[in-house]
């Protein structure tokens, strides 16, 4: 007997190894970790199994077996854990199954209906058409294609070359999708004179390199197949794709005409469609009621504006996949300042497809520490147009911020005094989420490391971590390349700066392998020391990639050439709130604490499916204090710390709610130090926390040099993607009954512990 038959009829060997694990998880589920034991009672598995005279069994008859011998064996217990796990994989199977996905790598169910409903390749039919294996390898070869571009027998450093001719050839081994991007690749390098032979060579030379670029892929299939590291949806979705749009956020120009605005509206539409996602600032526009020199008429304002771009947003579904998504940003200085604060008070559908933030300046933050005015000012001339309170302001930011969660702020000349090319201008926006602040038509590549599989026997696995670092930028610089921009605009800024952004998740659970409360100095300086070793590393990965492809074409002017370093990427890193691709990760979102332990899922023909973070399933059945009476009591809040349970839990696992809103911005300023762009964060507060309690995290964001902050307080608005629990709590101020449940998305799915979730609670920071 050396052969095994599949559940789907495929014939693999035969592996003992396997059953042994098997039986090893059992015991553990039992608190018996005995591994040689495991392994002799699956020594008795494969004889009973050669006794039975089975040729090539199948999986099932496998299992039977195993049950009988561990019955037989007096491990009764063991047994009855065994058969509850293959009832459990009997339900998630047929619930895969209905997903019509055929999972090749082991996947969650969440990771598999976010597959299915948003990246996995569909017919005509809508029939799902390749498994996530064949998804990581459809964008591993596409990006590592890239390497040819920049061989040393075709690329020149200096681009002294004379352009070629660009030919079709006819013979060659690619999809239409590859060629077309090689194509494309070359057509842009030949144009800046850095090609040394002509587009035929290429091809011929991509033959004769196979190996290596085969090479390439694979160190890229593994890093996306074992969930190392995660490039932004875009990438995912698109590469090897019609579309070929790669990247995740944009930042458009909104100039102060007709023609200015309009142009911005067709543009978000291209990007929306394509996938990605919008940043704008509505700060040239002139304030409502200033007059319109053409016309001799009255300007309508920002807002009117902002609701155009809006409607526009809602008609159009991201690449027909995710719905669009925008960050609308005006400046402190703007007489409309006010209306922009207050203009997402109403819960009526306003403004629904934008997340707002008010871009404070230093001049601001004076005034209000000075107690004292600052002007408001007429973009169209520079006028001053009245002094104002700023503790007026500052009261109408944190106040609506309470009730709304709107508006952020993000604290401007804190970006520009990190701008990496002054010389080509200010930051004005970031993306919808606020975490990549961009130039004018700049648009910026980002991936995610997976921190929780960087721990290894309760250590940080630094070897490992530098690993994923260096290809992760490798595969990210390879990416500017492979990508098919919307806009010729912003092709140029993009190529200009060559910006990516690495960043991270799983950092929760990275902390509870590590038995690091979340809320701790200790957390605090992990966050430190392992976000300054990926921007570091990070750096040398794109200064040796310089050395070999030259510096991003915008350096000379830049704060690099002042430092005397050359470097492929303007910036390097980045933390996103990571959207779905934690879910595919099946990790911890972002830099966000468990968003909850414990939860039911109602599941097909109205069976309940009990979820529990894996971790805490783990370390509960080791403690021996697992049942399913106490994991569906924590499901009801999703906390434990009301529940009679070691400190030592209730110590590690800490959920958003758990936490003091004073260590989420610790946390996100920890990170921060180390960052070359900016940190996606929500700064979670329970429902009693009180307007005083979102000043003093705003202020504590600025004094400790954050970019920007977004604050969200729980049940503040009556639909919220996420809430936790199942009880009844009561709001004390407005004394009525507030039902608690987990609400399902628009994709159907329930999220826990998912970036998309915990990092913001108001769905819109999906896009990474």
């Amino acid at each position: 007997m050396d052969k095994v038959m599949k559940r789907d009829g495929t014939i693999v060997p035969f592996d003992r190894k396997k059953i042994t694990v098997a039986i090893y998880k059992a015991m553990k589920a039992t608190g018996v970790e005995n591994y040689n034991e495991a392994d002799r009672l699956s020594q008795i598995v494969q004889k009973r199994l050669e006794e039975m005279g089975l040729e090539v069994p199948k999986v099932e008859e496998i299992q039977d077996v195993v049950e009988e011998v561990l019955m037989r064996e007096g491990y009764t217990n063991v047994a009855k854990a065994y058969i509850l796990y293959r009832e459990r994989r009997k339900l998630i199977r047929e619930i895969k199954k209905v997903y019509g996905v055929k999972d090749d790598l082991k996947l969650s169910l969440n990771a598999i209906k976010v597959l299915e409903s948003r990246y996995l390749l569909k017919n005509e039919r809508g029939e799902v058409i390749e498994t996530p294996g064949q998804m990581f390898e459809r964008v591993a070869k596409y990006i590592a294609l890239v390497d040819i571009i920049y061989d040393e027998s075709i690329y020149d450093i200096n681009g002294s070359q004379k352009p070629w001719p660009v030919e079709d050839v006819k013979e060659h081994t690619l999809t239409y999708w590859e060629y077309d991007m090689i194509k494309r690749a070359y057509s842009i390098m030949n144009s800046e004179g850095r090609m040394k032979r002509p587009f035929r060579d290429v091809i011929s030379i991509l033959r004769e390199k196979e190996r290596e670029i085969e090479k390439t892929t694979l160190i890229f299939y593994d890093l996306m197949s074992k969930r190392y590291f995660i490039p932004n949806s875009p990438t995912l979705m698109n590469a090897n794709t019609e579309i070929g749009q790669l990247s995740a956020c944009f930042v458009i120009p909104i100039l102060d005409s007709m023609d200015g605005i309009f142009d911005a509206v067709k543009y978000a539409a291209l990007i929306h469609k394509s996938g990605g996602g919008t940043g704008f600032s509505f700060s040239r526009l002139r304030p409502k009621g200033d007059i319109v020199g053409s016309t001799k008429g009255v300007a309508s304002g920002p807002l009117s504006f902002m609701r155009i771009f809006d409607v526009a947003t809602d008609v159009i579904k991201q690449g027909g996949k995710r719905r669009g998504a925008n960050m609308g940003i005006l400046r402190v200085d703007h007489p409309d300042i006010m209306d922009f604060i207050t203009s997402k008070d109403s819960e009526n559908k306003i403004l629904t497809n934008f997340n707002i933030s008010v871009a404070v300046t230093d001049e601001f933050m004076r005034a209000l520490e000075n107690n004292s005015t600052y002007p408001l000012r007429n973009p169209r001339n520079g006028e001053v147009v009245r002094e104002v309170e700023a503790r007026r302001i500052w009261d109408l930011i944190v106040s609506h911020a309470w009730a709304t969660g709107d508006p952020g702020v993000i604290f401007i000349d804190e970006i520009n005094r990190h701008n990496p090319t002054p010389h080509l201008g200010d930051i004005e926006s970031t993306n919808p989420c606020g975490e990549q602040p961009l130039l004018p038509y700049e648009s910026c590549n980002l991936g995610s490391i997976n921190l929780s599989l960087i721990v290894e026997d309760g250590k940080i696995n630094w070897e490992r971590l530098r690993h994923v670092v260096r290809e992760s930028v490798h595969f990210l610089d390879n990416v500017i390349d492979a990508n098919k921009f919307p806009l010729p605009q912003i092709q140029e800024m993009t190529r200009k700066n060559r910006k990516i952004g690495l960043g991270v998740m799983g950092f929760a659970e990275m902390l509870i392998k590590l038995g690091i409360p979340y809320n701790s100095e200790d957390a605090l300086n992990v966050a430190e020391n392992v976000m300054k070793f990926i921007n570091e590393e990070s750096h040398r990965m794109s200064m040796e990639l310089a050395e070999k492809r030259g510096v991003f074409p915008a350096w000379k002017g830049s704060v690099w050439e002042k430092r005397g370093i050359r470097i492929r990427n303007a910036t390097t890193t980045t933390i996103a709130p990571t959207g779905t691709i934690s879910i595919i990760a099946d990790t911890s979102s972002s830099i966000e604490p468990l968003f909850a332990l414990s939860f039911i899922r109602n599941v097909l023909d109205g069976a309940q499916l009990l979820e529990v973070n894996p971790l805490f399933e783990e370390y509960a059945k080791r403690k021996g204090f697992y049942s399913d009476e106490i994991m569906r009591e924590i499901a009801k809040t999703g906390s434990i710390q009301h529940l009679d349970l070691p400190e030592e839990a209730k110590r590690i696992f800490v959920t958003a709610s758990d936490i003091d809103p004073e260590w989420h911005v610790r946390m996100q300023a920890a990170f921060q130090k180390y960052t070359d762009n900016a940190v996606s964060k929500t700064i979670n507060m329970r429902n009693e926390a009180t307007i005083a309690d979102v000043e003093n995290a705003y202020m504590l964001a600025y004094r400790l040099k954050c970019k920007g902050i977004t604050v969200y307080r729980d049940g503040s608005k009556s639909v919220q993607v996420l809430t936790k629990g199942t009880e009844k709590k009561v709001e004390k101020k407005e004394e009525k009954k507030v039902e608690l449940d987990f609400k399902v998305k628009n994709d159907g799915l329930l999220h826990v512990d998912s970036t998309y979730d915990s990092a913001c609670p108001t769905g819109k920071c999906e896009l990474s």
